[in-house]
């Protein structure tokens, strides 16, 4: 039989494309950009492979890292000149963003995403010695790259913890600022409630999403919005995630109003100093009703309210035939704690899209939050040692707990063994846990995390504990 050695270079273009495109495009891009052959750099300029290019690496647990210096250095001295008119999309770390920004011109670029942008990058490119040169960084920057790119139609500015990116404060503000006609999604963090409302006064009109991270939901001076309906939003993302707003009925509900021909809704939201809870039946009547295009809603809304301000005190199941009755499009779930002075019930909707999941006690329904990176419990009983098994089984990616107790601990012998020797309890393994705030515990709980023969943290590397109160205790 005869045998033929073919090179890559020796195969027909449609064959070679159809190899080509199984490949990841940066990777083609870096491996045979200019590599002395003419017919194979015209093959990988073509929009297949230049489109779209993603400067960034996602981890398992959602961590965004550059790509390396040498693969970035080709780039932006090879590669990006040649097809910089080609790129519609780029997706940059705010580390290598200067270089792969200012290398050329894209002049059809429309969509920008830039990873873990915070306040040490603003500080360092956003300054007199820097090309982009801006001083009043906290307006300006989202401005700036807007009239720099004139075609954007997505811009993301996704910051990191824990220097976020300032947020945008549009409050008393003229419409200019922020202002596109092209633009129709847009991913932003902002300082308050009022500069959410800002965004939907008319500077954008042609938005169609709009994906809000609020800082606080606090409200400023009082001032007179656009309040007209928003026809051409079409999905809406709203998430606070440490911050109890009194505001809900008054100002949340009258802006789901507006969105009449919303597809999808992603609500992350907590609510404080209500007589009642938050349950299906109030989310059916005061949402679901009012958005008649709705076919995607992911949600988590917890009600924070003090015992005595209650009129009804339901339980689990009762607010579970509530959300079970109303909301028919995806499966749905509840937690609710009633304390000695305070109650709080958290409903959302599954599977769990958050990353961060706050206030649950001992009583937490048998799922897996796998977006879950930070946690907090508390509860006015102790939490005993398989309590946090439940949490490392539940929340198997978990980086970040902060646990509140002041209840002594179920004591548990360090040397309890059963008749053929092997140890009683299970060891809680939480395997990606970086940061453990204890301040507000009994010590007993500092001994069920720091003795490697109840917890194994092996990549801790943020502990935070009052040493002095736990002497005391």
């Amino acid at each position: 039989m005869n045998q033929y050695n073919v090179g890559l270079l020796d195969l027909p273009n449609e064959i070679l494309l159809i190899i080509l495109k199984k490949l990841s495009n940066m990777e083609v891009l870096y491996s045979l950009m200019d590599v002395d052959d003419q017919r194979l750099n015209i093959i990988i300029q073509e929009k297949t492979f230049t489109n779209t290019l993603n400067f960034v690496v996602t981890t398992l647990t959602d961590d965004i890292f550059p790509l390396t210096d040498t693969i970035v250095d080709r780039f932006c001295t090879t590669i990006l000149p040649s097809i910089h008119h080609n790129v519609k999309c780029l997706i940059v770390d705010s580390i290598s963003m200067e270089r792969i920004l200012l290398v050329a011109d894209y002049p059809n670029l429309t969509e920008l995403k830039l990873f873990n942008f915070n306040r040490k990058i603003v500080s360092r490119y956003f300054t007199d010695q820097s090309p982009f040169r801006l001083k009043h960084y906290t307006i300006d920057v989202y401005g700036y790259i807007m009239k720099f790119f004139e075609n954007l139609k997505h811009l993301s500015l996704i910051g990191s913890y824990p220097h976020y990116f300032p947020p945008l404060v549009l409050d008393d503000l003229p419409l200019t600022t922020l202002f596109s006609s092209t633009l129709n999604k847009l991913c932003i963090h902002v300082a308050g409630f009022d500069d959410c409302l800002s965004l939907l006064d008319g500077r954008l009109k042609q938005l169609t999403t709009l994906i809000v991270h609020m800082y606080e939901m606090g409200y400023g001076p009082s001032r007179v919005y656009n309040m007209d309906d928003l026809p051409n939003l079409k999905y809406f993302s709203l998430t606070a995630f440490y911050y109890l707003t009194d505001h809900y009925d008054t100002e949340i509900l009258p802006l789901f109003r507006r969105m009449s021909n919303l597809e999808e809704l992603t609500l992350y939201i907590i609510v404080k100093d209500r007589t009642t809870f938050i349950d299906g039946t109030h989310i059916y009547n005061e949402i679901l009703v009012h958005m008649p295009q709705l076919h995607i809603f992911n949600f988590y809304i917890s009600t924070y309210s003090k015992m005595d301000r209650l009129v009804r005190h339901p339980s689990k199941d009762d607010i579970q035939r509530t959300l079970n009755n109303n909301i028919k499009y995806q499966q749905v779930d509840c937690i609710l704690n009633y304390g000695y002075h305070v109650a709080q019930c958290h409903v959302f909707s599954l599977p769990f899209m958050f990353e961060y999941l706050g206030n649950i006690g001992n009583i937490f329904p048998s799922i897996t939050f796998n977006h879950v990176r930070k946690l907090s419990v508390i509860d006015d009983f102790p939490f005993k040692h398989e309590f946090f098994n439940r949490i490392a089984f539940s929340f198997p990616l978990l980086k970040d707990l902060r646990v509140v107790n002041y209840n002594p601990q179920s004591s548990i012998s360090d040397d309890e063994h059963n008749s053929n020797g092997n140890q009683l309890h299970i060891i809680v393994k939480l395997n990606y846990l970086i940061s453990l705030d204890l301040v507000d515990v009994h010590i007993d709980y500092v001994d069920q995390f720091l003795n490697e023969r109840k917890t194994h943290l092996p990549r801790l590397t943020v502990l935070t504990i009052d040493y002095e109160e736990k002497i005391k205790d």
